[in-house]
């Protein structure tokens, strides 16, 4: 898998650049998986507003809602369940398309012409779920926020000028950034996961179930592991 990556990486710098086909995967990798950002960053923040305000209730530091659950979303559960969310959507699919395009023998079509499938296939898929990662991490966020903030203040009570006074008190731009950090190199790590897997399934029908199948999990795995080893290093 890291000699794939790096024979994929430097395709990245190589001309002609495939700008149309780089909009269209991250249509697919990002606008289309915008629904299930909201979806999932809305009902997560909801959760967390019920679970913080009645445990910081037990202590007497309810005030404390808004930059509790805004430091977990930003650091740790933004970025994660984001990358959880994308890896079973459009990892998925990429891993099925592009082993259906070797069961069809298209990738080795490519290949005979001369054309390097990584450049069209491998590389578009990566920086697409590079460039997107981030950007669904960050509506994640902003829509976690706002669903804590209706569950803590027009549900529960707190002030919301405390709930937001003490989320800008204690949220630095740089827990931002390291959130944004972490989604980008989620975003990287599904996008080599579920190509390297599609590239590499075997030729039938069921070995392109198996491979979408490991593709999700491994990528998952994956992301939580680089998660801890980010967090810990921090």
């Amino acid at each position: 898998m890291g000699v794939f990556l790096g024979r994929a990486l430097p395709c990245v710098a190589l001309p002609p650049f495939k700008g149309k086909l780089l909009l269209q995967r991250i249509r697919f990798i990002g606008a289309q998986s915008v629904l299930v950002i909201v979806l999932t960053g809305a009902f997560t923040g909801m959760v967390l507003g019920f679970q913080g305000y009645y445990t910081l209730r037990k202590v007497g530091s309810e005030a404390f809602l808004g930059p509790l659950l805004a430091l977990s979303l930003v650091l740790e559960l933004g970025p994660v369940l984001s990358a959880l969310m994308v890896a079973g959507r459009a990892g998925s699919a990429v891993t099925a398309e592009i082993g259906i395009m070797r069961l069809g023998e298209q990738i080795d079509a490519l290949e005979l012409m001369g054309l390097s499938p990584f450049r069209y296939l491998v590389v578009p898929n990566v920086v697409a779920a590079a460039i997107s990662m981030p950007l669904l991490t960050a509506i994640f966020d902003v829509v976690g926020i706002g669903g804590g903030y209706l569950v803590g203040v027009r549900l529960l009570g707190v002030s919301p000028g405390v709930y937001l006074g003490e989320m800008e008190s204690y949220v630095k731009m740089v827990d931002i950034m390291h959130g944004l950090y972490k989604s980008l190199s989620f975003g990287v790590i599904i996008g080599w996961v579920c190509c390297y897997k599609g590239f590499y399934a075997r030729p039938s029908a069921r070995g392109v179930s198996q491979a979408t199948t490991e593709a999700v999990v491994l990528s998952s795995v994956l992301i939580l592991v680089w998660d801890c080893f980010l967090t810990s290093v921090r």
